[in-house]
C-alpha cells in the first residue's frame, strides 16, 4: 500500500483557528484513495528525523506558544533546511510561516533570526490585518482561487526570486500593499490563511499529498473524488469575504 509520513510539528503550541482541521484534510483525502498515513506528532525537545519524514505540516500560535517552541525549532535549523532543499513538502500557517524567513523585526526594533529556508523577512505592524480573504493561486493552469481567513500582525515581505503563493483578491495578503499573499519554494509553502485552509480548498490538499508521494519517490496521479461539498464551503468562503457585512478590517494591535 502507498503510504505516506505526516509530521505535525508542535500540535499543543501551533494550533490557531482550527488549523488542525489541515491535519483531518490530508488524512481522509489520502484515506480514501486508499492511502496510508502515518501521523507523527512532535513535541519540544523531541528528536526528529526529518530523512523520514514526506510532509511536515506547521501551523499558527499565538505570540506567547511561538516563543516557546522558536528556540527549540532553531536547533534542528540546519536538518530542516536541508530536508527542504531535498524536496520534502512544508506546509507552514502564519506564525510558523513567518518562521522560515531570513528574520522578523518585533516592534522594539530587536531583530530575531529565523529558519532561512525563504528568502523573506517579516516586520511587526501597528495595526493587525484581519478578515476573510481569497487569492488567485498560479500552482495550477488556468489559475485556481483560496479562500481562508487571515489575522496577524507582521508584514511580510518576499525576496526577488520568491514566488508567492497568490495575488490577492479579497484582503490584505502578506503586507497589505503588494497584493501578494504566501510564498513558495520548492515543496514548502507559507501562508497567512488560516480559517482552516485545506478542507475548502481540496485541490490545494491534493496537491501537497501528490508533491509527497513524489518526493518519497511513488508518484501517483491522485483518483478524483467527490468534492461537491468542499467547493459548496469554498464558494461559501468567497461569498462571506466579498459581502459588506464581513468587510475586513485593519485594527489596531
Amino acid at each position: 500500500m502507498v503510504k505516506i509520513r505526516l509530521f505535525h510539528l508542535y500540535p499543543e503550541h501551533l494550533n490557531l483557528y482550527g488549523d488542525r482541521g489541515n491535519m483531518l484534510a490530508l488524512c481522509r483525502r489520502a484515506e480514501w484513495r486508499n492511502i496510508a498515513i502515518e501521523i507523527v506528532s512532535i513535541k519540544p525537545g523531541e528528536s526528529i528525523n526529518f530523512s523520514s519524514c514526506d510532509l511536515l505540516f506547521m501551523g499558527g500560535g499565538q505570540d506567547s506558544d511561538q516563543k516557546l517552541i522558536v528556540e527549540d525549532l532553531k536547533k534542528r535549523r540546519d536538518e530542516l533546511k536541508i530536508a527542504a532543499e531535498n524536496g520534502m513538502v512544508i506546509f507552514s500557517v502564519c506564525g510558523s510561516y513567518q518562521l522560515l524567513g531570513n528574520y522578523y523585526v518585533a516592534v522594539g526594533g530587536e531583530k530575531l533570526a529565523g529558519l532561512g529556508i525563504i528568502d523573506l523577512y517579516t516586520e511587526a505592524g501597528s495595526r493587525r490585518l484581519i478578515g476573510n480573504a481569497v487569492i488567485d493561486c498560479p500552482l495550477w493552469q488556468p489559475p485556481r482561487t483560496l479562500a481562508g481567513f487571515e489575522n496577524h500582525a507582521g508584514k511580510t515581505y518576499l525576496g526577488p526570486s520568491v514566488q508567492p503563493l497568490g495575488t490577492v483578491l479579497t484582503g490584505f495578503g502578506n503586507n497589505g500593499s503588494d497584493k501578494t499573499e504566501g510564498a513558495v519554494h520548492n515543496n514548502v509553502i507559507g501562508t497567512y490563511l488560516h480559517g482552516s485552509l485545506l478542507p475548502k480548498n481540496p485541490w490545494l490538499t491534493d496537491y501537497l499529498l501528490e508533491k509527497a508521494l513524489s518526493y518519497r519517490g511513488t508518484p501517483v496521479k491522485l483518483a478524483s473524488l467527490d468534492d461537491s461539498l468542499e467547493q459548496r464551503a469554498h464558494d461559501s468562503a468567497i461569498v462571506l469575504a466579498r459581502s459588506r457585512r464581513h468587510k475586513r478590517l485593519s485594527t489596531r494591535a
